[in-house]
């Protein structure tokens, strides 16, 4: 009898080993998939960001087309030439300032220059609460991880904008916008002085269809057909 309670007591440690083993493999497999399905949905994102500003582009050099010809045609050859001297020349000027962002669409680079703007909006701000709530907007769309336009910062700017975006001051993004002037200047500012947008400009020339400079890989149809298929993920 006894022999057999320490057999019975044997098999029941067992079964609770087995048991502590599958839970352990079944909780690491849910980790696993949880984290491969991240993955997957901020390559989604990703992917269908590019698209939407894709389909932007071509909405605003199509339909728009009418409308922008007549702004052009208000820029003299001077005033542009004038934008080559220097890139605060560029964008302290309204119509320089949307040439730029034109040319930013063409390299799939806005989020830069949007960025810049919201930032000068922000600094504007009077009202206390009005400081929180642009803030924590111009956080979430340009400066958090996976944001949907996200700019390109190293991590210490971030960190130190993320511990101040619950009291932020009108300096909070400061330094993050120094530091994209700086990228746009060193380099979105030299290709753009080369571009076709800004050429037929200082030519007087009307403007010409733009090509779209390849940034990242392009989509195919099924990757769009899958993007859409698991938009919930994220919406």
């Amino acid at each position: 009898m006894e022999t057999s309670l320490v057999f019975l007591s044997q098999l029941n440690m067992c079964e609770s080993r087995e048991k502590t083993f599958f839970k352990l493999i079944h909780s690491s497999g849910k980790e696993e998939a949880s984290k491969e399905a991240k993955i997957r949905a901020k390559e989604k994102r990703n992917r269908l960001s590019l698209l939407v500003q894709k389909l932007e582009f071509h909405e605003e050099t199509h339909s728009g087309r009418s409308g922008k010809f007549a702004k052009e045609t208000r820029v003299s050859p001077e005033e542009a030439v004038r934008w080559g001297e220097s890139f605060d020349n560029l964008l302290s000027h309204r119509d320089g300032l949307e040439a730029f962002t034109r040319f930013l669409k063409t390299e799939f680079s806005e989020e830069n220059i949007e960025f810049w703007k919201a930032c000068e909006d922000f600094k504007k701000s009077k009202e206390p609460q009005q400081i929180i709530l642009k803030a924590k907007a111009i956080y979430e769309k340009f400066i958090e991880n996976d944001a949907p336009q996200e700019v390109n910062l190293d991590f210490h700017t971030k960190e130190i904008i993320a511990k101040s975006i619950t009291q932020p001051t009108l300096h909070s993004f400061d330094a993050a916008q120094s530091r994209v002037y700086q990228l746009m200047e060193q380099d979105s500012y030299t290709r753009f002085l080369k571009s076709d947008i800004y050429l037929d400009l200082i030519e007087g020339r009307p403007q010409r269809p733009t090509n779209l400079r390849r940034r990242s890989r392009s989509f195919t149809c099924n990757e769009f057909q899958d993007v859409n298929s698991d938009v919930a993920i994220w919406l």
